[in-house]
């Protein structure tokens, strides 16, 4: 049995200090100074997850250190129950190496998830009163209809997609969608 500690920090400004002190009683530590929000770009938390083995604990300083979410937190715990690994949080006093430990982790996943349901519902809520009052959603179109008629116009004409770009001050990928919403039109 191993303790295997994971401690991150959100910025390289930041520092990792105050969660390796907590760690030291830990065999190995995986650190990084990486957003909890990119899940994917989480590096040393996968190789931590694959490293940890039946047995083993994995220890951090604050539940907010591994997971950023409930559905992210879930994820981790169930990767960390199918290998058979326990899980203390020590500032939030987590120990799913006790019947206590479970059960108030249980509960705290129950009420954050709770929490996360209003949250969507009252966004949702939001959302439709917003639209009923004529707010449109989503970015606004970077060239008028007008503007888009003279851009395939001038294309026909043999214009080149630079100099479109530099006429009507925009992308590349602007010019071919507008472009291409041309072929969908005819």
């Amino acid at each position: 049995m191993a303790v295997i500690g994971y401690a991150r920090v959100s910025s390289y400004g930041q520092s990792l200090d105050v969660q390796l002190s907590k760690l030291q009683h830990c065999d190995r530590i995986f650190k990084e100074k990486q957003s909890g929000r990119s899940t994917d770009k989480r590096e040393q938390l996968a190789l931590c997850l694959d490293y940890v083995r039946d047995g083993d604990v994995l220890v951090v300083t604050k539940l907010d250190r591994i997971a950023r979410s409930v559905l992210d937190f879930h994820q981790i715990l169930k990767t960390l129950e199918q290998k058979q690994v326990k899980f203390i949080c020590l500032d939030q006093n987590i120990d799913t190496t006790t019947a206590e430990g479970r059960l108030l982790l249980a509960m705290l996943s129950a009420i954050s998830q709770f929490e996360n349901d209003l949250r969507l519902a009252r966004q949702l809520d939001g959302i439709a009163h917003a639209k009923q009052k004529g707010v449109k959603f989503g970015r606004r179109k970077t060239l008028s209809e007008k503007q888009l008629s003279e851009v395939r116009e001038r294309r026909e004409n043999g214009e080149k997609i630079s100099e479109l770009m530099s006429a009507f001050s925009c992308s590349k990928a602007t010019i071919y969608r507008a472009l291409g919403r041309s072929a969908e039109s005819h």
